[in-house]
């Protein structure tokens, strides 16, 4: 599959219609995809199709590696099809690994949000052409749902803050509506989260959940999941500006309301969670390019004066990647 447009009807129902995507993202058969099990042999006793694909076996080309083979469309292929997904993660570093950050970078975005989908169909219908083209794939419209699992070695809540907010990265673009997240830690040593027997049936729980609301979308499907500071994404990482609250997790805002830390939430518009902070950002993106087009000489010729500043240094293609430092 290439990155030309798409335009398959969004309704159009199939084999995905009742299928939830399991992806595994760290060592096969580790503590992260045993959670997965779980959750996906819950979602299938609830009767749901679940698939299991395992981000270590992808191949994802990036920066100089060969261009192909490239796994990415393959996956993205069952990612539009599905109707429910869940993504397990161990936590590296307080966050999730850097594999599933380059997959969400290669397919997700601007190419994979449902706002910007809707706007170039709006104006194709007008018999016009968008100024920046991106991929037009009418699956990404489709209702679907998602849960998270993120598992770790500590013990302590601040070496896994992250895990989850990056998670979210993963679904807001397509209106994927997350019903259940999950943290975990205690497992730091291969497989051992299988001592954690609340882990387990929480694990199951968060498959239940997500086949349980197949075929809801944003707009009517219900969060499960623990309650958490901003309404939106239902956690807690916050940005503060004196009394002004930023959830830094998908934009919600807010003020401090007392003494006690109580949040007001003022404008759930600017969430990157709903519709219309999104639409209001298709837009922005437009009309930049829009303005930029007339001043591309211009542009290329204050970005020239940089060309010839050149410090580069780079590995020899024939040293040994040992030696390099």
């Amino acid at each position: 599959m290439t990155t030309q447009a798409l335009t398959t009807d969004a309704n159009t129902t199939g084999a995905g219609a009742a299928r939830v995507l399991g992806l595994s993202c760290g060592q096969p058969r580790g503590s992260a995809e045993i959670l997965l099990k779980e959750a996906l042999q819950a979602a299938a006793a609830a009767g749901a199709d679940v698939q299991l694909v395992r981000l270590e076996e992808l191949r994802i080309p990036s920066g100089p590696d060969p261009s192909e083979p490239d796994d990415a469309w393959w996956f993205w292929e069952r990612l539009v099809e599905c109707a429910g997904l869940i993504v397990s993660t161990p936590i590296i570093s307080r966050s999730v690994t850097g594999r599933l950050k380059l997959l969400g970078d290669r397919l997700l975005g601007p190419n994979a949000d449902a706002a910007i989908i809707e706007q170039l169909l709006e104006v194709r219908r007008a018999g016009h052409e968008p100024t920046v083209p991106f991929r037009l794939d009418e699956r990404v419209l489709r209702p679907r749902v998602a849960g998270f699992l993120a598992v770790g070695g500590a013990l302590t809540s601040q070496w896994r803050a992250l895990a989850l907010p990056l998670l979210h990265t993963l679904t807001f673009s397509m209106s994927t509506a997350v019903v259940d997240q999950a943290l975990f830690g205690g497992a730091g040593t291969p497989r051992s989260i299988v001592l954690d027997a609340d882990a387990l049936t929480r694990a199951k729980l968060l498959g239940e959940r997500v086949a349980g609301q197949l075929g809801r979308g944003l707009d009517d499907a219900e969060y499960l999941g623990d309650a958490g500071l901003c309404p939106m994404c239902h956690l807690d990482v916050v940005v503060l500006r004196g009394t002004d609250v930023e959830c830094a997790t998908c934009g919600a805002r807010g003020r401090l309301a007392g003494a006690d830390g109580a949040v007001s939430w003022t404008d759930l518009t600017t969430s990157v969670i709903g519709m219309a902070d999104r639409q209001a950002h298709s837009v922005e993106i437009q009309e930049t390019a829009a303005r930029h087009a007339g001043q591309r000489a211009e542009i290329e010729r204050r970005a020239s004066a940089y060309d010839a500043f050149d410090p580069v240094v780079r590995p020899a293609a024939d040293e040994p990647v040992s030696t390099r430092s």
